[in-house]
């Protein structure tokens, strides 16, 4: 319970600070893409450092880069998907999920990680 507690008060305490750090900046979009994900992961990554050790928290964290580089590969496809092939969302997304997964796997793949 102890852990779940910990999670929360540093996740909130990363989340606002983040939030607020998307305050500042122009445009006001950014806010909330600074309010979840990367506090979130500092927050992860923070407990896993305290609980399993560095080596355990780089590898977490080449995850999280491989997912976020898989993430802006994915997002282009789809834009790529929608726009040019016009397709529709639902057929543009699930076809830009298998590009994701091998992107994913592949950095992960690569990167010495475990997939």
């Amino acid at each position: 319970m102890t852990e779940y507690v910990i999670r929360f008060l540093l996740g909130g305490a990363v989340v606002s600070a983040f939030a607020m750090l998307g305050d500042l900046l122009r445009p006001k979009s950014f806010a909330g893409l600074f309010g979840a994900a990367p506090s979130v992961a500092l927050a992860t990554l923070g407990i896993a450092v305290y609980q399993h050790g560095a080596d355990y928290a780089g590898l977490q964290s080449r995850a999280m880069m491989a997912g976020a580089v898989a993430l802006a590969i994915y997002s282009f496809a789809v834009c790529q998907l929608l726009i040019r092939a016009k397709l529709r969302a639902a057929p543009a997304t699930l076809l830009a999920l298998i590009v994701w997964l091998a992107i994913v796997f592949g950095l992960l793949g690569v990167a010495g990680g475990q997939a």
